[in-house]
């Protein structure tokens, strides 16, 4: 009898839960939650209400997909000390928003919530979250993270959540790599794919910059998982990064004035989805 293979053939993640390459997933950049340093008391209802603005906003605006973070829970602490409030405002917002839509929809726990955004996901039925280091570790804002990939994979297989992908990302934003200078690029992105990511995620180095399209050539040639850039996209650049990535996940400049906190603007939302209507073609 042959081996079982330890590495399993999986179909393509970003065709599987979006149903095309080439696919535009908006961010619901959230307000504060509970718990945070901004949070000032406001009913839950109200931050819902944005969450759904914002996800109908993309809707008509013909993205393929959402992504549901955090991002208003500035500063953001390291997984171990995100408390039950994060865990359980995110399901009640993430399923809100997926239901609204009827979009797919997934989930980003900052910072590096992976094992929470398991848990959300699994709640809320989204289909995939975003891990900001899933493998190696780096130096970042918070201090120094650990990729959690084996509890977080372990935890997945527990949950019987094998349908939730995970998109890591390689070389991640708002930190120094020193801790893996020695690794080039491509194995980095290979190092994802070993500890069984389902994509690999090409950043700039902060919020809103520019991903270097010679960094996405890199992972893309690094490993076989289709590659999301997942920051710094424009109607300008869509049109390279799409000739080389499955899917681009975009806010800031479909937001008000360009700033990531501010809702998303239907104008240049279609600006957007113009442009990338062309790359397509």
């Amino acid at each position: 009898m042959p081996a079982k293979p330890v590495f399993l053939s999986k179909p393509n993640a970003v065709a599987a839960l979006f149903g095309r390459r080439q696919a535009v997933i908006g961010v619901i950049h959230s307000r504060p939650l509970p718990g945070s340093p901004a949070y000032d008391g406001e009913p839950m209802a109200e931050i819902l209400d944005f969450a759904l603005a914002e996800a109908e906003r993309y809707r008509a605006g013909g993205v393929d997909g959402l992504i549901v973070e955090n991002h208003g829970d500035i500063p953001f602490a390291k997984p171990e000390a995100l408390g039950p409030e994060t865990a359980a405002c995110m399901a009640v917002m993430t399923q809100a928003v997926r239901v609204a839509s009827g979009l797919p929809t997934g989930v980003n726990v900052l910072a590096n919530g992976a094992v929470m955004a398991l848990a959300v996901a699994k709640a809320a039925g989204a289909g995939f979250i975003r891990v900001n280091q899933w493998a190696n570790a780096y130096v970042a804002n918070e201090g120094l993270i650990e990729g959690p990939a084996g509890a977080a994979a372990r935890y997945r297989a527990w949950l019987r959540a094998r349908e939730v992908r995970i998109f890591a990302d390689v070389h991640v934003k708002h930190g120094a790599h020193a801790i893996v200078a020695d690794r080039s690029i491509p194995e980095m992105a290979r190092d994802a794919e070993f500890f069984d990511a389902d994509a690999a995620i090409v950043t700039g180095q902060r919020t809103g910059d520019a991903a270097p399209l010679e960094e996405l050539r890199a992972v893309a040639a690094g490993c076989s998982l289709p590659v999301v850039v997942g920051s710094g996209v424009t109607p300008d650049n869509v049109g390279d990064i799409l000739a080389v990535a499955d899917a681009v996940i975009v806010a800031s400049w479909l937001k008000v004035d360009g700033v990531w906190w501010n809702p998303v603007d239907p104008d240049r939302l279609r600006t957007f989805m113009t442009a990338v209507a062309r790359a397509r073609a």
